[in-house]
């Protein structure tokens, strides 16, 4: 069985590594470098921002991943490759207007969660400047470094048998009567029994020359980052929408924006402005520290967030992967998982219904 993955973000490397593992011939074609779009740009939590906010689909998604990411992260070093360095930092949630309804979901999905005092507070994040506030303390959700992931998993993808062409434009899906047989790129064509569009932001562009409407769209996100001393910042902090995430080596992630800029990928001062006073105002830490890197890239937004997962309708062979917004590496995992399954039509992880695209 011949497949083709169109789109070398981690969506699209979890997807071949599921289908080659369970059998497929699998190529990844992507227009760029593999993984260095919006699977790079993010900031690797393994949770949606704020959850309860979030529909089920995108909460079940999240969990069925957090369950096994730490295991995958296993595999991938057992397999000789780059540690993607899975860190159960912890998550503070430091708004306290929707405190009672982000305990009562945790409650719910069984996910420890402590209200902790402002004392306590101090002792989980010496160099937090919010005195007089509790926070809500999530201890055991954690995060990848997304870069080192992506490394990983084409080093995975590789040792199983993946074809991994980068720099290759797609430019259009051939038809036979009203089954999906070929991928025509800028060199040439690529037949295939099974095509999944994985592509991120760019998938609506690709399928609206099937005359499909797809409602993914780009939304840019910026994001800045300083170099501190190894655990100076100790857990993910968010707060007001915004977020930090402390790597192990010291290099401490500030974001993020979100820019309605079509697939304009280029950063501004404006956000730069942003994102550092929020970082200066949460620890003034960073007040002495120059900013080391500035960055942005291009979300696949979708309607509340939930991606498409599914068969094509009335197209056989095409699939889509795609649409998962802010939460791709955290959803990226179940939804290879549940697509692997329905196209290999075995028992789904879960109920697909949620992400099917309308007929």
């Amino acid at each position: 069985m011949q497949t083709v993955i169109i789109g070398g973000g981690i969506i699209g490397l979890l997807t071949a590594r599921e289908l080659v593992m369970a059998g497929h011939n699998v190529t990844v074609l992507d227009q760029g470098q593999i993984g260095a779009e919006a699977s790079w740009a993010g900031g690797g939590i393994l949770s949606p921002l704020y959850p309860w906010r979030y529909s089920e689909p995108v909460n079940q998604l999240a969990k069925w991943s957090q369950q096994h990411f730490a295991a995958l992260a296993a595999q991938l070093i057992q397999e000789g490759g780059t540690d993607p360095q899975w860190t159960q930092s912890g998550l503070l949630v430091l708004d306290r207007n929707e405190q009672s309804e982000a305990r009562q979901w945790a409650q719910s999905y069984g996910l420890p969660c402590e209200l902790v005092d402002v004392q306590r507070l101090a002792e989980l994040e010496p160099e937090l400047a919010i005195p007089d506030k509790s926070a809500l303390w999530f201890p055991t959700l954690a995060q990848v470094r997304n870069p080192r992931l992506v490394k990983s998993m084409v080093e995975s993808c590789e040792k199983h048998g993946v074809q991994l062409r980068p720099q290759t434009q797609v430019t259009g899906i051939t038809l036979r009567g009203q089954r999906a047989t070929a991928v025509e790129t800028s060199r040439g064509s690529v037949a295939a029994d099974t095509i999944v569009v994985a592509s991120g932001a760019w998938s609506a562009r690709l399928l609206s020359g099937l005359g499909m409407q797809v409602p993914v769209r780009p939304v840019r996100g910026q994001m800045i980052m300083y170099h501190a001393a190894p655990g100076q910042i100790r857990h993910i902090n968010l707060y007001e929408g915004h977020y930090v995430i402390p790597r192990q080596d010291g290099r401490v992630l500030v974001g993020s924006t979100l820019e309605e800029v079509e697939f304009d990928k280029s950063t501004t001062a404006d956000a730069r402005e942003i994102l550092a006073g929020f970082a200066h105002a949460l620890f003034p830490v960073f007040r002495d520290m120059p900013i080391e890197h500035h960055w942005a890239g291009l979300r696949p937004g979708s309607p509340d967030g939930i991606p498409y997962i599914c068969a094509v309708p009335d197209i056989g062979g095409l699939y889509l992967n795609t649409g998962h917004y802010r939460n791709g590496v955290v959803l990226g995992y179940a939804s290879a998982r549940l697509l692997v399954d329905l196209i290999l039509e075995r028992q789904p992880i879960l109920e697909p219904a949620p992400y099917r695209l309308a007929s």
